[in-house]
């Protein structure tokens, strides 16, 4: 197993220097810094957990709760946000809540149990109204996704409104007017279903369109695969005519997508798809599918630094309190085969 030394010997400083970064020393430049952390990725280099907590009171733990790790946007966000915690000097507890309100409850008294610094939080069940909940946590907490928001936690998010404007807006101006939403929620009034609903209704009407509430697909059990299929084909068989589609995920759209080509319907011409998330699997679907890339690299370095940021505030003495921070990541529509070409 390598050792303090061996990193300081790799990264050319002194094992206290190593020390210090793996503690979070504020006064150390940014450059040693990456030097440091950039050994310990090198060499696997493991902190003594246990040995660290009894110094510092820290553990050198985070904890991260998501509804699933199925989901592969989940499962690529842990993954994400692992190699961010891996930069950090920090290791990641992953929990999945089960879109439970249980289970998301018991995430959050995790931090009461010392087990961990702080936790990445991204709620799918606690409301609105749960927010109290949420504020009333003392330990460093980092919100992510869309169900809750509030001014007193620092919270990392996408930009869901404008991408999915923007991806309506791709399918329109391939002159697709007949464009099936699927992944909407009859429980959700706020959350990632509602703000990509808003994204899909303000593109059409931009362009002077009816919002044709025929072209709702309803995936209330789930934004998985099986259930984008599902809401394609009663659309379909409603006999209701579409060439485009948006999911709401990638799941849902490449569901929908081979529903459509069981069915003798051509991707993209016939029916245009365009999904969300940009997963790995969007790439090498058939054909590859066009997306949204929300920024999720941006959402994990970003939330695991807010969230060292507060353990480290809460552990020095003396430190200035730091207004909290609403970070929302850069999007962009990665545009592939399941679109076509543009028109000329």
């Amino acid at each position: 197993m390598a050792t303090m030394a061996d990193v300081a010997r790799l990264a050319g400083v002194s094992v206290k220097t190593v020390s210090n970064v793996l503690n979070d020393y504020p006064y150390v430049r940014e450059t040693t810094r990456e030097r440091v952390m950039r050994a310990v990725e090198q060499l696997g280099y493991r902190v003594n957990v246990t040995a660290r907590s009894l110094r510092s009171g820290r553990t050198g733990m985070i904890g991260l709760a998501v509804p699933e790790l199925g989901q592969p946007y989940f499962g690529e966000l842990a993954d994400d946000i692992l190699a961010a915690g891996r930069r950090h000097g920090v290791q990641v507890l992953i929990e999945p809540t089960g879109y439970t309100r249980e289970g998301e409850l018991a995430a959050l008294e995790e931090l009461d149990r010392g087990l961990i610094d702080g936790l990445l939080f991204s709620p799918a069940v606690l409301a609105p109204e749960d927010v109290e909940i949420v504020e009333a946590v003392r330990q460093p907490l980092v919100l992510l996704g869309e169900q809750l928001f509030s001014s007193k936690v620092d919270h990392v998010t996408m930009r869901n409104v404008e991408g999915a404007r923007a991806a309506t807006e791709l399918l329109l101006d391939q002159g697709r007017t007949r464009i099936a939403i699927l992944g909407l929620l009859h429980r959700e009034h706020v959350g990632a279903s509602a703000l990509r609903l808003e994204g899909y209704r303000a593109a059409l009407e931009a362009r002077g369109l009816e919002v044709d509430e025929r072209l709702f697909g309803w995936a209330d059990e789930g934004w998985h695969r099986g259930n984008g299929a599902r809401a394609v084909a009663q659309i379909l068989d409603a006999g209701v005519e579409c060439d485009g589609v948006l999911g709401l995920n990638d799941a849902l759209a490449l569901g929908a997508m081979h529903e459509l080509q069981v069915r003798g319907l051509r991707v993209p011409q016939d029916v245009a798809v365009v999904g969300f998330d940009d997963v790995e699997d969007s790439r090498f679907a058939t054909p590859p599918l066009t997306t949204v890339d929300p920024g999720r690299r941006e959402i994990a370095e970003t939330a695991v630094e807010l969230l060292c940021r507060r353990i480290d505030a809460r552990f020095r003495a003396g430190a200035e309190p730091v207004e909290p921070v609403l970070h929302r990541a850069a999007m962009r529509v990665v545009e592939r085969e399941s679109t076509g070409p543009r028109p000329s």
